[in-house]
């Protein structure tokens, strides 16, 4: 009889304890499962800040960048390094060279957008679109920065007239104003093949380049302007004597380096005396205006340096040139100008000039000859009767 009840005992022992371990083996599932999701909540967290932390420091990064750069645009005031260096920091900061970034200045005359520089990954890619595109235009007439994450998604623009205007690959684009003291100066723009290339953070980047850059262009364009009144002369706008001569002494050595030739032409009106005695002053400016227009627009073809070298007399570096083709071009010149009607107090008259021609390194050998051999066969052709071209 006490067998069997061992035995029952025994049983039920090693039910219970297999059920107790069933238990505990569920619970220790239980504990596993919640450990595990907690784990990966954890990774997550880590994950998350991990990437911030790494977001911060790419902040950190290009606004310590920033600093440096708008620090050496202040020091700078030549419009062309300001804006090589604007362009420079968006196209490495925010893109890493990716892409294509394009900057516009405001033109002032025609207040529309003007092509000024562009970086791209591409050399090869050609921006057609000189003046801006439809997103240029945008950012122009809302005076506001401008994300586009995919232009084919984007309810606000017509793709399909884009690909018209612009055949160039790109998806995405951000693009931010210069605005200074509330005068629009331009616009600084990257656009990328891929879609969703550009984030939020990209864009108040590119604005902040815009808002501290705007200040520097605005700086450098009068510092330009100042630069260009300094060289220009204020009547005809071409340069002055100073810097003519400058120039010319430049020309001469590079004339050597080169192994070629350079002509000099010095021209004189004839008789200028009389049309001011005759119309007066006014009438005079208008005759040395009307002269150097017609030195711009006869010798365009040749790339002319030209000068008012002081009163009615006007000086033409052209280089390249030998004694002979020189002396066919100032031929050709004297009679354009001969052939040009002005009119002065309601009357039609017209102007002459006498031109004396030199060539370097034939006739002389340095720039201070040059301008006396020039100037003595000018004077020779005002002997031999005027409006007239003589060569030493």
């Amino acid at each position: 009889m006490w067998l069997p009840i061992f035995c029952l005992t025994n049983i039920l022992i090693v039910i219970y304890f297999f059920r107790r371990n069933v238990k505990i083996k569920r619970n220790l599932e239980f504990e596993i499962q919640d450990l595990n999701e907690k784990i990966n909540v954890l990774t997550d967290q880590n994950s998350k800040e991990f990437k911030n932390k790494d977001g911060l420091q790419k902040k950190i990064s290009r606004y310590q960048g920033l600093k440096k750069i708008i620090e050496d645009i202040n020091r700078n005031l030549s419009l062309e390094f300001i804006v090589d260096t604007l362009s420079d920091i968006a196209f490495t900061l925010i893109t890493d060279n990716k892409g294509t970034c394009i900057l516009y200045l405001v033109d002032k005359q025609s207040q529309s957008l003007s092509l000024f520089k562009t970086k791209k990954e591409d050399k090869k890619l050609i921006i057609k679109l000189k003046e801006g595109d439809m997103f240029d235009h945008w950012i122009l007439k809302h005076a506001s920065p401008l994300l586009i994450e995919d232009i084919h998604r984007d309810f606000r623009f017509d793709s399909d007239a884009l690909k018209k205007q612009d055949s160039r690959p790109f998806s995405s684009l951000i693009g931010a104003p210069f605005i200074s003291d509330h005068k629009f100066l331009g616009i600084l723009r990257l656009d990328c093949p891929s879609p969703n290339f550009y984030t939020q953070d990209d864009l108040r980047f590119l604005v902040t380049i815009c808002d501290l850059g705007a200040v520097a262009l605005e700086n450098g364009e009068y510092f330009q302007q100042t630069q260009d009144l300094a060289i220009h002369d204020e009547l005809t706008s071409l340069y002055t004597k100073g810097y003519f001569l400058e120039r010319l002494k430049e020309e001469c050595k590079r004339s050597i380096r080169q192994n070629r030739s350079l002509a000099l032409f010095m021209l004189d009106i004839d008789y200028f005396k009389n049309y001011n005695d005759k119309f007066g002053h006014t009438a005079g400016d208008i005759v040395l205006k009307t002269l150097s227009e017609s030195i711009a627009s006869g010798l365009k073809d040749l790339s002319p340096i030209t000068s008012r070298f002081g009163g009615e007399e006007f000086c033409v570096i052209l280089s390249g040139m030998d004694k002979k083709k020189a002396i066919s071009a100032a031929e050709r010149l004297r009679q354009k100008i001969e052939k040009r009607e002005i009119i002065l107090r309601r009357q039609e008259t017209g102007v002459t000039v006498s031109i004396g021609v030199a060539v370097f390194p034939d006739d002389a050998k340095d720039e201070d000859e040059l301008i006396l051999r020039a100037d003595r066969a000018m004077y020779e052709a005002k002997q031999k009767g005027r409006n007239r071209v003589c060569g030493i």
